[in-house]
């Protein structure tokens, strides 16, 4: 089991750049966790693509359905004390630190590409690519 921050999630169901090297991460590790947090996040990254017509409302509601499905059963609530805890030693957000909670509290490493959350954490946190290598 891995924890994967939202971009993770975005990159794997909105074609880019990164999508191939996403798609592998989920083969090599299709166990993925989240906290709570993710499904707002995505939701507001989904609202900008309906509001800038890239995305309809059927394709928004695939994709919330789409990564319902890679997340399920693997959400959860994260402590806030936690959260602070790691917010006070770090220049991260709390929402970017909830993930670092999560992986934390789960022990096994959080993939993100937020290149902030990879400084500051980087015994928590590896980057896809690195996460690939690594399990190879």
């Amino acid at each position: 089991m891995i924890v994967v921050d939202l971009n993770v999630i975005a990159y794997l169901l909105i074609d880019s750049d990164r999508t191939s090297e996403v798609e592998a991460l989920l083969r090599t590790d299709p166990e993925w966790a989240a906290p709570l947090l993710w499904r707002s996040e995505w939701r507001n990254v989904l609202a900008g693509y309906l509001r800038r017509g890239s995305l309809d409302r059927g394709a928004v509601l695939e994709c919330l359905e789409a990564a319902e499905r890679v997340v399920r059963e693997r959400e959860y609530l994260v402590d806030s004390s936690r959260v602070m805890d790691l917010v006070a030693r770090s220049s991260c957000s709390a929402y970017d630190c909830e993930y670092v909670a999560l992986a934390d509290t789960l022990d096994v490493p959080l993939v993100t590409y937020d290149r902030r959350v990879l400084e500051d954490f980087p015994a928590r946190a590896a980057s896809p690519a690195s996460y690939l290598d690594a399990s190879r």
